[in-house]
């Protein structure tokens, strides 16, 4: 049988940056959507992330850092020829995290009381958590399925099924909340999140078919793999994953746990804050799932830019660890700091972007309900700290320094947890705390994990094109973009004098880039469409 050509590296990251595209824009326009829904406000949607980020939590322990470990584990049996090692990671993870999957999701459902009442201080979101408890179980014995295929250098099967996911999850939840239309902000919540639940398990059965069609190839080499090559016990193959998956699910949950540690501090803090001028209980417990909500609102726009972002990360874990396993240190230093140029590339015009056009984004997106431009420009430096760090997280993985990751973001959020704990609760402050303690936990994070990849894997970083083109033609950007949404709001309303100067400062900002040729010759040549840009340069 003739061997598939493997997909190239750009070729892969091209693929995960295009179904990160499609998730996070379908994600998007439902969240969008939803605020348009009569009923749906603030505090609804702050009840829906009360109740999303204990799953989320349980969700990083059952299966975030899954998809990077197998594909890790894969890559190495792959590149040394042992094709039966391989298969029988892939069947001993499945039975592994199906039965971690099952148990952390009757967790969730029998603990949803306890977390919403005494954890959170928010006892609407035990509906939430609920019909939530169920997409842990199938999303863990997804993720080992994306690993497997991602271990072999084919995206497809990760990019195919969280396209899917999302299409459903942004169909049903608009769909679900209509139907519950006149409900409480409680119950309006958890029909947007049973919506989760049902996309997760639609998007398992696809993978499942996937599955099916696809296996055969390794299949059979691993057949012709002698016996002798594998020795390894099912215990012993089963320790290898936790060792390898642990340590990379530790900075997922650490990353999680921070998460469910702002929105504690953040709500207990808003209600210290605000406890001598709403005397009311309830009505104090809703003005927190209100500011909350408005915070969660920004957050989910600072974090589209990641989406992009993500694909240099989740490819450079089995590119990197492959290139380890056989000592090819010189290709995992090029794919290293090629993708940090990218990432640099990708994340200054978006947070310096997001900072210029902060209220008018705001109030072209959510016309009824505009607040918070403050908080939003307030979190754009995090879109660069954490789009640096998630591709040195890839890169540190790959190179088997699984548990930095988890140390950098431990270290951020140690640092969040003090300052939410110092400010929020101050009246003058009360929720802008929660932007400067973002700010400490990325930026920490960031210099903690880029510290030990450039001691542990050398390579050139020209600051002149890693670092001054790449901010001056940012600056420029900047400039244009506020110079015509300023003016233009006046003549031609906000929504067109908004998407008018993304778009143009866009093709300003990538003029710059090529102009003041950021990239080398080598490195245009890894880019889409890259041997016609050098030609249109030269020219």
């Amino acid at each position: 049988m003739a061997e598939k050509k493997r997909p190239s590296f750009m070729m892969n990251v091209l693929t995960i940056i295009f179904s990160q595209i499609v998730v996070k824009l379908f994600g998007f326009v439902y969240r969008v959507v939803l605020y348009r829904v009569p009923g749906w406000t603030d505090e609804t949607n702050g009840y829906y992330n009360f109740g999303f980020q204990i799953y989320a939590l349980l969700l990083a322990i059952s299966s975030v850092g899954i998809p990077n470990a197998i594909s890790k584990l894969i890559s190495e049996k792959c590149a040394m020829g042992n094709y039966r090692g391989a298969v029988r990671i892939f069947k001993i993870s499945l039975a592994l995290f199906a039965s971690i999957g099952g148990a952390l999701s009757l967790l969730l459902y029998f603990g949803a009381g306890f977390f919403s009442t005494y954890i959170l201080s928010a006892p609407g979101a035990v509906y939430s958590m609920r019909v939530l408890s169920p997409a842990i179980f199938f999303v863990s014995v997804s993720s080992v399925i994306r690993g497997f295929f991602m271990g072999q250098h084919n995206a497809k099967a990760t990019s195919t099924s969280q396209i899917l996911e999302q299409l459903l999850k942004t169909t049903t939840s608009i769909a679900f909340v209509m139907l519950v239309v006149g409900s409480s902000a409680e119950y309006m919540a958890a029909a947007a999140t049973l919506a989760t639940t049902v996309s997760t398990v639609l998007s398992f059965m696809y993978l499942l078919a996937f599955t099916a069609r696809n296996k055969k190839e390794l299949y059979e080499k691993a057949a012709a793999t002698p016996e002798a090559r594998e020795t390894q016990s099912a215990l012993s193959v089963a320790k290898s994953v936790l060792w390898v998956s642990i340590p990379i699910s530790l900075g997922s949950i650490v990353t999680s746990l921070n998460r469910v540690l702002d929105i504690i501090t953040v709500n207990r803090g808003l209600i210290t804050a605000f406890a001598s001028r709403i005397p009311d209980p309830t009505a104090l417990e809703k003005n927190a799932a209100t500011l909350s909500g408005i915070l969660s609102k920004t957050d989910v726009l600072i974090n589209l830019p990641l989406a992009i972002n993500i694909a240099f990360a989740t490819v450079l874990v089995p590119t990197v660890a492959g290139a380890y396993a056989v000592k090819d240190y010189s290709t995992a230093a090029k794919r290293v700091s090629f993708s940090l140029l990218t990432s640099i590339i990708i994340a200054l015009p978006c947070a310096a972007g997001y900072a210029v056009l902060a209220d008018g984004i705001l109030r072209m997106i959510y016309p009824s309900a505009a607040s918070g431009a403050v908080l939003f420009m307030m979190l754009t430096p995090t879109v660069f700290f954490s789009a640096m760090s998630q591709t040195i997280y890839g890169g540190l993985q790959g190179m088997g320094k699984i548990f930095v990751p988890a140390i950098s973001v431990l270290c951020g959020g140690v640092a969040k947890l003090i300052i939410n704990l110092t400010l929020i609760p101050m009246e003058g402050v009360n929720i802008y705390g929660a932007p400067i303690g973002s700010i400490a936990c990325q930026g920490i994070a960031f210099f903690v994990s880029f510290y030990v990849l450039r001691k542990n894997l050398p390579f050139k970083i020209d600051y002149n094109r890693y670092y001054l083109r790449p901010i001056i033609s940012t600056g420029l950007m900047a400039a244009v973009v506020w110079a015509l949404h300023h003016f233009g709001e006046r003549m031609i309303g906000n929504t067109i004098a908004t998407v008018l100067s993304i778009a143009i400062g866009a093709v300003v900002y990538f003029v710059m880039i090529f102009a003041l040729r950021v990239f080398t010759p080598e490195e245009m040549r890894m880019l889409p469409f890259g041997d016609k840009i050098a030609k249109a340069l030269g020219k």
